[in-house]
């Protein structure tokens, strides 16, 4: 903008915001010009003054300003308004005399004339000078911000923030119900609150305001449903049996001003300029009611809220008065209404409300019209139709049009015919143009709009007067949800012929924040006299009432003069009604009481207008850029030196406009950018063109309107008759009437769009004139997007035939020489078919792109290149090109495809022919064949944008792009050009006939799965990309061929021709595969349902797949609950698994883990049966206990021996909880069957034949041995020995060992690469973490730091020395501690089964034996591992050498590692100092458990003497310990202790001896594995000897008498519960090669302490 130079104050104005003023018409005035130092940006002209608001917020005001109290009577210059200075003004009006503003802030300023309250300020008559004015909410100290001000000549009105009006001054033009006038306090509209106002004007005694529709495409506020005066419902609703009435009739006693008469009900007027009089009011008397109309006056019967009977004429009806006859607008001699007052009655009905019939007593009369002329055909017509629906309810086209509001609400989704009407048939539109014909002449005036809009929305609802059953008789209520459901169930099925010409909801996106509304009507309200206030008669409004005649046109703009009012429409039409006595209408020589249009010759498009006192300005685009002004109405005549009205000019013809005159000299103004018209001045703003931008900015407006009503014309013109055709969707068929009811909405919604844009322009003219506020450079998607895929819709309907398949409709609606489709169509060539006219004018949008890229590439010329505005400009223009471009090439593939359909054969276009399918290439030239055809085979190829079509005779196959690749076949001596072509499910290999046509072909191909690919459609670049397509890509694709995946649909990726990588596979019996692909089988991890249709739930597996089928780990959930997590191979459990049947409250809830072999428990397994509280742990085979296993139940018994047939079969040992042991045969679960030995506890035993159930009386045949006493010794060998019938150790969960080998790829332990097991280690690792960094929730912290200690693999070769060895181990330690390595998934899994086994019923203190050889066979096999993969790691008991050398490092050494072992010249090597720290501490309490219940008579004697002895104080204990006084630690205190030092022990003291010792001692309980507990024991003593040295004050040697006692004291003082339990897990799993070190002497002191606690006998 800095290149127009905001014009300084220096040069006389500048260029922007000049003012011309003039009065009247003729050619001798010549416009003043008024100069400011500013630019104006605003005028507002009263009868005698005006006040102008200049850039920078100033406001001035000339003319004659009696309120001013200056002596002067002259006519003032403009003088600056200095009250107002320092405050920013932003908008002006004036009134008749008076003023006000509005500033930055909202706030508003009053001056002038006060006699009425205009001003509202009470107490004054004037105010000289601009006042502020309070506008508050009510209940409230709040202002009100304002955005604009009206004023009238008594009253104001004021356009809040949040769009509500207010309004003060006096006259029903308030629209306040106020029973008092002044108002003095501005009051808020109610009538209007709730509603967006969008403008206000005032007139001199009546005021209106532009709203927004309610319903679906405005913005909802909540409706008022009671009448905030009187209190009643302002909507009822009568639900009848086959109809709904819905009636917004309640009229507020309030608002109809008071006259003597009651309100006219019955009463018609003779003619719309006739002003109701009194007299007129009874229905005898009234030559209204005789004339053959049924509607009674739609604002009457509104207002009164009854219903009217039609009262028609009859022969015997008296005749009309003649002076009514005489009172209408021409004089006839026939005393029967005239044709002049039918055509108005027919207006009214067109225009009108409802059209209601009731049945008079004896139902309608015959209905004679005598006199009516020819013209009155349409009447005819609509006679005709009330007759059809006699003693029916008749809703008209309001009601229509409220109904389709309501439908809208409903039913959205269905296509309302309504919505821009689909009409009754062809001659019934033949029948109305006659009538207009016939009607142009009359003075009733163009009204042929309405009328047409009318009558065609009349029949235009299913459900109105098409079914009269249904007919709603809704009263103009314009809120929804009043319908009764059975009604709108009968609306909702919608017709075939059901379209939609109005955009839904606005259409185009955040269209109700960006771009100004086209759904407006306008509302009125106060003095109606002279008809202005438009509503059909000439009553006053206490309320505002909408103009529902308005309705439906769009208005963007409304301005009211003294007594007339104008709607000027977004098609640039001129609505104008009220007083017509100097032609101030632009319309003819009466007033009219409706909207009616102004006469202008065609092609003036009017984007401005202004009414004054009794003259209205126009402002238009002509035929060039610059606007032209027209004036209708006064003429001013000049007279004597003074501006002066002659009053005789009223008679005379001359004295005023007979319609609107070009004003000669709006040339010479410059680019005008509006025009204010008030009292009886005249004044136009322009500006000078300065580097062509203004001239710019009016060519883009106005061709935006020239456009907008270029596309309403196509759309009213053809679009709507095409679509209302009966015959359409025959001539058409299904697809095609669907395609081009889409394209009718796409070009809806195109136009609704141009309609916005053209308004948004209109605006920026009038206000700002920069480029900032260009829509279409903030908002170019919006635009590019419209014309993008209405472009596409046309093409689509063109491809499919559709506009040759209208050749013949077109006939029927344009006749056989189309000259509307030449000239709308823009087609100069002569004898053009009429298909491609119809092409050239759907295509005729995309034109106006590259217009709208001309006129911005012209503003930006008027800006420096480095600016941002020329920026915008042109990143704008390149957008607009670019599509421009783009849209071309799509229609010439359009064209192309079409004619390549109309030569293509029959049969296969049908099934081929796609809307969104274009033709790249095909092969009719023989070009490419396939590989071996045979002589006589047809093969035709064509290449579509989406496929490739392989035509032969009769048939042909569809290969989809998106999985086609195509390679070239290397080029042999044979000189044949190959392409390879492989799809899915086919592989063809395909000859083309020279080389230039392989690659123009392979190119093709190419360039079309690439396009195909990245879904653009041909993008602007054409063939500009010579890239081949990837040859792994991402696609859908259903297969046909039979087999496993037979209607199968893959989603997913992809490599030439296989899926491959993620993606999902769907059955069409709802199966479901999700996960990874290779090579076109699931492979990796993946997810797979399967319905189960018995139990109606699916089955689930997550888990690792190989070469389509589950292989690996994985979990598989079975629809009747059970769910099996395990081992997979080739489908099948195989290897190790773990099955849950039931939950703990269902019929058979059980756990078995173990082996399996093709589905089948097979092998070492343990099953837990929850309901029988037993556990087995055994062999198996086919899911039946077979070989040796072991049960215990939860009562205690203890069988093991040998199983067949899943029964305990052959000879076992059972035992139960009190000792009692049977050993012998078995025939069945707990039957004792054959030979066999039954021993009591106390020894006795019986030796024979058992059988019977244990527990239910067994029946015997044998000897009962009780062994004497002398016996003993020989007896105490018969104790059973148990284990010897279970399965060994190393025979259990093989197949977890086995697993864990083949992750490391060895076929069997031991036999492998041990470099290869390290490679599947890293492979392991790093799948599994990508597996999980996808989910990362599964993860901790920790976790993820481990697994990147364990990405780096430690040295795994060449000699072990101490240092590698802490490597190992610590490797160890994080390898087992993540179950995404082979090990820590073995540990993992060796936890889970050991504590599956031995907790619960396992936990059985006969099973301890077993638990501890368990472990020992993990530590071995797990050893054997670690060995593997550290080949020089020594074998058990082997040593490594320690570093002698470096001594810093042997010294750390021994104080680190040589506290656990005698100080060797090396390290010995064991598994279980390797590998316990790992396992123990996860084994620890079901292990601890065991040993506990073992020891527990043991441990209950030894705590029950730990007790009692330590009940003595210390020095009583050391004495009765036998502890040697020197090693008391007694001292008779001379003073109190230093700190630190020991407290000494007196007689009574206790726990204070050896305390340290104790407590270091009292950790055993704490550690987990031997070798820390013997760590913890060595401790003890280290502490036992420092205190004694520190008593003794020397060194000291112990020997075993005197250690004993005073270790004895320490481990009774220690209190551990448990000592038995910890004594013999020590001793069970401590290291070998430590039992004969000081580590063993030291474990040998605390088991003897044991004992001997136990034994201890207090004396």
């Amino acid at each position: 903008m800095e290149a127009q130079g905001k014009s300084s104050e220096d040069d006389d104005g500048g260029e922007r915001g000049l003012l011309h003023s003039w009065r009247g018409y003729s050619y001798s005035v010549v416009p003043e010009r008024l100069l400011l130092p500013r630019p104006v940006l605003q005028v507002a002209l009263g009868a005698q003054h005006g006040v102008l608001l200049v850039e920078g917020g100033q406001v001035y005001t000339f003319g004659e300003l009696p309120w001013k109290q200056t002596q002067s009577s002259q006519p003032t210059k403009p003088t600056l308004e200095n009250a107002l200075s320092g405050q920013r003004v932003v908008a002006v009006a004036a009134g008749s005399f008076h003023s006000g503003a509005v500033t930055e802030d909202g706030s508003v300023h009053m001056w002038g004339d006060n006699a009425a309250g205009q001003c509202g300020l009470s107490g004054l008559s004037c105010v000289p000078n601009p006042t502020p004015v309070a506008l508050l909410e009510p209940g409230s100290a709040q202002s009100v911000p304002i955005l604009e001000l009206a004023c009238g000549e008594k009253h104001s009105l004021a356009l809040s923030a949040q769009r509500e009006v207010w309004a003060w001054g006096s006259g029903c033009q308030l629209g306040l119900n106020a029973a008092v006038f002044p108002v003095w306090k501005p009051q808020k509209v109610e009538q209007l609150a709730g509603r967006w106002v969008l403008q206000v004007a005032c007139g001199a005694s009546h005021s209106l305001a532009l709203v927004r529709c309610v319903g679906p495409d405005g913005i909802q506020r909540p409706p008022v449903d009671k009448c905030n005066q009187c209190n009643q419902l302002l909507y009822t609703m009568t639900d009848k049996e086959d109809h709904v009435i819905i009636s917004d009739g309640h009229y507020c006693p309030m608002g109809v001003e008071a006259r003597e008469d009651p309100p006219p009900t019955q009463t018609l007027k003779t003619s719309p300029s006739e002003p109701i009089l009194p007299s007129h009011s009874s229905s005898t008397s009234t030559p209204a009611a005789r004339t053959p109309d049924p509607t009674p006056d739609p604002e009457d019967s509104q207002k009164a809220g009854t219903t009217t009977t039609a009262h028609l004429p009859s022969d015997s009806d008296p005749l009309p008065s003649p002076k009514a006859a005489a009172s209408t607008s021409s004089a006839k001699s026939s005393p029967y209404p005239g044709e002049q007052e039918v055509k108005e009655y027919l207006r009214k009905l067109s225009d009108a409300s409802q059209t209601e019939a009731k049945m008079a007593n004896g139902g309608l009369h015959a209905l004679q019209t005598p006199s009516l002329g020819r013209g009155s055909s349409a009447l005819n017509s609509l006679v005709a139709s009330c007759a059809s629906a006699v003693g029916e309810r008749v809703a008209s086209t309001y009601e229509a049009l409220s109904l389709k509001r309501m439908m809208n609400f409903y039913l959205p989704s269905s296509r309302l015919e309504a919505l821009g009407g689909a009409a009754d048939g062809g001659a019934e539109r033949v029948r109305r143009e006659e009538s207009v014909q016939a009607k142009k002449s009359s003075s009733t005036g163009d009204i042929h709009e309405e009328e047409a809009e009318g009558l065609r929305r009349r029949l235009s609802l299913p459900g109105l007067l098409s079914q009269g059953r249904y007919a709603v008789h809704l009263l103009s209520s314009s809120y929804g949800p009043l319908l009764s459901p059975r009604l709108l169930r009968k609306m909702g099925r919608s017709r075939t012929r059901a379209f939609a010409l109005t955009p839904m909801g606005g259409g185009v996106p955040e269209d109700q924040e960006v771009f100004p509304t086209l759904q407006t009507e306008v509302w009125s309200w106060g003095h109606g006299e002279h008809g202005e206030l438009g509503h059909g008669d000439n009553l006053d409004r206490l309320q505002p009432l909408c103009i529902k005649s308005l309705n439906k046109k769009e208005v963007i703009r409304v301005s009211a003069g003294a007594h007339h009012s104008i709607a000027l429409t977004a098609q640039s039409q001129v609505y104008s009604w009220g007083s017509n006595l100097s032609g101030q209408l632009g319309h003819m020589d009466t007033p009219s009481t409706v909207p009616r249009l102004a006469k202008l010759s065609e092609g003036i498009r009017v984007w401005d207008a202004s009414a004054g006192e009794r003259h209205t300005l126009l402002l238009a685009d002509g035929d060039c850029i610059q606007p032209i002004i027209y004036y209708s109405g006064q003429q001013v005549k000049e007279a004597g030196g003074e501006e002066e009205e002659v009053e005789e000019e009223d008679e005379r013809p001359g004295g005023y406009t007979q319609q609107p005159v070009l004003l000669p000299f709006c040339m010479n103004l410059g680019f005008v950018s509006g025009v204010v018209a008030g009292g009886r001045r005249c004044v136009a703003l322009s500006d000078r063109n300065v580097m062509g931008f203004i001239s710019s900015l009016h060519e883009l407006a106005s061709a935006e309107r020239k456009f907008y009503c270029k596309l309403c014309d196509v759309k009213s013109q053809v679009l709507r008759p095409l679509l209302e055709l009966e015959s359409l969707s025959s001539a058409l068929g299904p697809a095609a009437t669907e395609l081009l009811q889409t394209l009718a909405g796409r070009f809806s919604l195109l136009s609704h769009l141009t309609g916005q844009h053209a308004a948004s322009l209109t605006a920026n003219l009038r206000r700002g004139r920069d480029v900032s506020s260009l829509l279409m450079l903030e908002h170019a998607s919006i635009f590019l997007d419209v014309y993008n895929d209405y472009c596409s819709t046309v093409g689509n309907f063109f491809v499919m035939g559709g506009f040759h398949a209208l050749t013949k409709p077109s006939l029927d609606v344009f006749g056989k020489s189309p000259e509307l489709l030449q000239r709308l169509s823009e087609c100069s060539e002569e004898n053009t078919a009429t298909s491609d006219l119809l092409v050239a004018l759907f295509y005729l949008p995309t034109q106006h792109l590259h217009e709208y890229g001309r006129l911005l590439l012209k503003l930006a010329t008027c800006f420096e290149v480095s600016s941002g505005d020329y920026q915008k400009l042109q990143d704008s223009w390149s957008k607009f090109e670019a599509l421009t471009l783009q849209l071309k090439r799509k229609r010439k593939e359009a064209e192309y495809t079409f004619h390549f359909w109309k030569s293509f054969p029959g049969k296969m276009t049908d099934s081929l022919r796609k809307p969104h399918r274009r033709l790249i290439y095909e092969s009719s030239n023989k070009s490419l064949t396939v590989q071996n055809a045979g002589r006589f085979s047809v093969n035709w190829f064509i290449l579509f944008n989406d496929s490739l079509v392989h035509a032969q005779f009769s048939t042909h196959h569809i290969f989809a792009l998106a999985t086609l690749w195509v390679e070239p076949t290397p080029e042999d001596e044979s000189g044949l050009h190959g392409l390879k072509v492989v799809t899915p499910e086919e592989t063809l290999t395909l000859l083309a006939s020279s080389s230039a046509e392989k690659t123009k072909w392979l190119r093709a191909i190419n360039q079309a799965v690439d396009q195909a690919l990245s879904g653009v459609g041909q993008d602007a670049g054409g063939s500009t990309s010579k890239s081949d397509p990837p040859i792994s890509r991402t696609a859908s694709y259903t297969f046909y061929k039979d087999g496993r995946l037979k209607d199968a649909t893959y989603e997913g990726r992809w490599l030439t021709g296989k899926p491959h990588g993620r993606g999902i596979l769907k059955w069409p019996d709802r199966r479901i595969y999700t996960g990874s692909f290779k090579s076109g089988l699931e492979d990796g991890f993946g997810e797979f349902a399967c319905p189960n249709k018995a139990l109606s739930k699916d089955d689930l597996y997550q888990g690792y797949w190989k070469e389509g089928k589950m292989h690996g780990l994985g979990t598989y959930r079975y629809a009747s609950g059970e769910v099996y997590d395990g081992s997979f191979q080739d489908g099948m459990r195989h290897g190790h698994g773990m099955l849950r049947s039931g939950k703990h409250n269902t019929s058979s809830p059980s756990v078995f883990i173990g082996q399996w072999l093709q589905d089948k428990k097979t092998g070492y397994g343990v099953f837990d049966d929850i309901t029988k509280g037993e556990k087995y742990m055994g062999m198996w085979q086919d899911h039946q206990r077979q070989g040796t296993g072991v049960v215990v139940t939860q009562f205690g018994l203890y069988y093991e021996g040998a199983f067949k047939d899943n029964k305990m079969m052959g000879t076992g040992i059972l035992l139960s909880e009190d000792d009692t042991t049977y050993e012998g045969e078995f025939s069945d679960d707990w039957t004792l069957s054959g030979k066999g030995v039954l021993t009591m506890p106390n020894g006795d035993y019986l030796e024979g034949s058992f059988s019977g159930e244990w527990g239910s009386g067994l029946k015997v045949t044998g000897s009962y041995f009780k062994p004497n006493l002398f016996d003993a010794e020989k007896d105490k060998n018969r104790a059973v020995k148990l284990g010897r019938l279970s399965v060994r150790a190393e025979e259990k969960w093989q197949a977890v060992f086995e697993e864990c080998w083949s992750q490391l790829g060895c076929e069997a332990p031991g036999q492998g690469e041990h470099l290869k097991a390290w490679e599947n280690i890293a492979v392991a690792l790093t799948s599994r973490r990508q597996q999980i960094q996808d989910s990362p929730e599964i993860l901790s912290r920790s976790h993820s730091k481990t697994l990147e200690g364990l990405e780096v693999i430690p040295q795994h070769e060449g000699p072990i020395t101490i240092e590698r060895y802490h490597i190992v181990r610590m490797y160890l330690l994080k390898a087992c501690d993540t179950p995404l390595h082979p090990l820590g998934r073995l540990v993992e899994t060796l936890v889970a089964v050991y504590r599956m086994t031995y907790v619960g019923v396992g936990a059985n203190r006969r099973l301890l034996p077993q638990a501890v050889n368990e472990i020992k066979s993990y530590l071995f096999r797990i050893f054997q591992i670690v060995r593997f993969l550290f080949p020089d790691l020594p074998e058990e008991g082997g040593l490594i050498p320690e570093p002698t050398e470096n001594l810093p490092d042997e010294n750390q050494e021994t104080s680190a590692d040589n506290r656990s072992e005698s100080p060797k010249p090396g390290r010995v090597v064991s598994s279980s100092a390797l590998l316990l720290p790992v396992l123990l501490p996860r084994l620890y309490p079901p292990l601890f458990t065991l040993y506990a219940l073992e020891k527990e008579k043991e441990d209950d004697m030894y705590w029950e003497c730990v007790l009692r002895l330590n009940k003595q104080p210390d020095l009583a204990l050391l004495a009765f310990l036998g502890v040697q006084q020197k090693f008391w630690p007694v001292s008779i205190p001379n003073s109190l202790p230093a700190p630190g030092e020991k407290q000494p022990v007196i007689s009574s003291t206790k726990d204070a001896c050896f305390a340290s010792a104790v407590e270091t001692l009292q950790q055993i309980s704490t550690t987990f594995t031997p070798s820390d507990k013997l760590q913890v024991i060595q401790l003890t003593f280290e502490e036992i000897t420092q205190e004694v040295q520190s008593l003794l004050k020397q060194d000291f040697l112990w020997s075993m008498d005197e250690l004993f006692p005073v270790f004895l004291y320490v481990v009774l003082r220690a209190r551990i519960r448990n000592l038995g339990s910890e004594v013999s897990l020590i001793e069970d799993l401590m290291d070998p090669c430590v039992q004969h070190g000081e580590h063993g002497i030291m474990f040998t002191t605390l088991k003897a302490c044991y004992y001997q606690i136990q034994h201890e006998k207090v004396t």
